[in-house]
């Protein structure tokens, strides 16, 4: 296993990221327990989770993800010092969450209070703000005009984020959190959060979580660059477009209990005529290098410059041990110069 800096944190982890939103849904308890021994033995000790888990969210299985890896941790004490734990505050828009309002100061530390009980544990090590108060480009809504930005009152957002960083700073202190990082931001959210941090002597957010596949790469490079300069660990998740470069939804397929035959919070938003088009050539350029398409994408994330981890999920033992797998394999000149050509003929597919 290869291992990264977290940031500025000075924690080492894996390049590996073990994610953890199909359990309490489409994984149980036992199913959870296999994947954190299976990928500790294999040296990864990067674990992310969130409040608002299992995937899809609801209020039934909201907090269920965290209750999940809580059972592991209560009869694994002596495992818990050498994890990197990270979970996340779910922002608005989830009525079962708070009433689906803003995240706020009060809010954000009675969320910390209660993700710990569910963990049971004293602590996490990074502590994140799963998306921002106001509309981001994510999800699906990057395309130009897609959302708008001159409506938005940056003063009040720069407000909202100077409060959520005292509030972080109070869990600092108090030993909740070891560090802070963000989740589907923008260069503008990371510079706003950076520079009230420097100004007002709070804590320096150290890594930053956004979709980054090969069939999405609107981070690349001004967003990861951006990390690199400012040494924030950049966190790619969905590194296979939320399953769907596997193949298995291609046609219109839609296998019993996979992701896309649940109801999704965001609809389909990677389900294309275009992302079609792209899964097969990627499936047919990484078979013509004698490799599996997820393994392609995951070799291929892990060798981008600014990456530090990358989160990936499985709902099987043989899932999880192909994908840790991928990250030890090498790329040659000709799969990257075809990764390069592919990337031109398909660039932003959904």
């Amino acid at each position: 296993m290869q291992y990264s800096v977290l940031g500025s944190s000075k924690l080492k982890i894996s390049r590996v990221c073990l994610g953890s939103m199909t359990w309490g849904c489409q994984n149980n308890q036992a199913d959870a327990d296999a994947q954190l021994n299976y990928a500790l033995a294999q040296g990864v000790n990067f674990i992310d989770t969130a409040e608002m888990y299992a995937i899809p969210p609801t209020a039934d299985t909201y907090g269920s993800t965290e209750r999940i890896i809580g059972d592991w941790l209560s009869r694994n004490h002596s495992k818990r010092s050498d994890i990197v734990l990270a979970s996340k505050m779910a922002g608005n828009g989830l009525m079962h969450v708070r009433g689906g309002g803003d995240m706020t100061p009060a809010t954000l530390l009675q969320a910390v209070d209660a993700s710990l009980q569910r963990l049971q544990t004293d602590y996490l090590d990074l502590y994140q703000l799963h998306w921002p108060n106001r509309v981001s480009p994510h999800f699906g809504k990057h395309r130009v005009g897609r959302i708008g930005f001159s409506a938005v009152n940056g003063e009040q957002q720069t407000e909202q984020m100077l409060g959520l960083l005292h509030a972080l700073d109070n869990c600092v202190k108090a030993g909740k959190i070891r560090f802070c990082g963000l989740s589907n931001e923008t260069p503008w959210g990371i510079s706003q959060y950076l520079s009230l941090s420097a100004e007002n002597n709070l804590p320096r957010m150290v890594s930053i979580q956004n979709e980054f596949s090969p069939l999405h790469t609107k981070d690349w490079p001004y967003l990861i660059e951006q990390c690199v300069h400012e040494n924030i660990a950049y966190l790619p998740w969905s590194p296979l477009a939320g399953g769907a470069l596997s193949g298995k939804y291609l046609n219109g397929a839609r296998p019993q209990g996979t992701r896309w035959s649940m109801l999704q919070r965001n609809g389909l938003f990677r389900d294309t005529p275009q992302s079609n088009s792209a899964i097969a050539a990627f499936t047919a350029l990484a078979h013509s290098h004698s490799m599996s398409a997820p393994a392609l994408a995951l070799a291929w994330i892990n060798q981008v410059d600014g990456v530090s981890s990358t989160i990936i999920g499985a709902t099987s033992m043989a899932q999880l041990q192909q994908n840790i797998a991928a990250f030890a394999l090498p790329l040659t000149d000709a799969v990257l110069d075809d990764m390069a050509l592919f990337l031109q003929q398909y660039p932003a597919p959904f």
